[in-house]
């Protein structure tokens, strides 16, 4: 593919939605066969000894803090949205996997905030069973991956920029 078409803003929003959209239809799906499929409270094992599916509703975020606050939580998830699209619009030498990875961000909160906004709660179902370890979903997946990554991302991003700073100079 000419880089010409892969270093392109148009391009670049089309990788964001299209990621977007992805994650969100992964995270709904998922979360509309739970609900159909599992019962509140009863644990269903899906690896013996790891990980059992679980239905919870959970009014809170990660680790069910702030109970309560869902209109508070979809203001971030929109605030959150927002200040990636612009990052992206705004840094023109912004690397494709930075996109991605932000793109996953932007995804998976938008999925959690489609459930508080039509359920008023989040669906959580995944389990681990061999640690203690709050009840999660596929868009927790994503948000917690995607921002690990983009931490590593910039911090590469900004290594390779200083370089090219440094060798401009001199």
């Amino acid at each position: 593919m000419d880089s010409r078409v892969t270093d392109s803003r148009g391009f670049r929003y089309v990788v964001f939605w299209l990621v977007v959209c992805i994650v969100v239809a992964v995270d709904q799906a998922t979360k509309a066969a739970v609900r159909v499929n599992l019962t509140a409270g009863q644990p269903v094992t899906l690896i013996p000894g790891v990980l059992d599916l679980l239905l919870v509703r959970n009014t809170g975020a990660a680790f069910s803090i702030g109970r309560g606050a869902g209109p508070v939580f979809v203001i971030v998830a929109i605030a959150a949205m927002v200040a990636i699209f612009v990052l992206i619009v705004r840094e023109r030498d912004l690397p494709m996997t930075l996109v991605v990875t932000l793109s996953c961000v932007a995804g998976g909160g938008f999925g959690n905030m489609i459930d508080r906004v039509m359920q008023g709660y989040v669906t959580d179902f995944l389990a681990t069973s061999f640690v203690n370890f709050p009840v999660f979903n596929v868009a927790d997946i994503f948000v917690t991956c995607g921002v690990a990554l983009s931490l590593v991302g910039f911090l590469v991003w900004d290594h390779r920029r200083a370089a090219q700073m440094k060798e401009a100079e001199a």
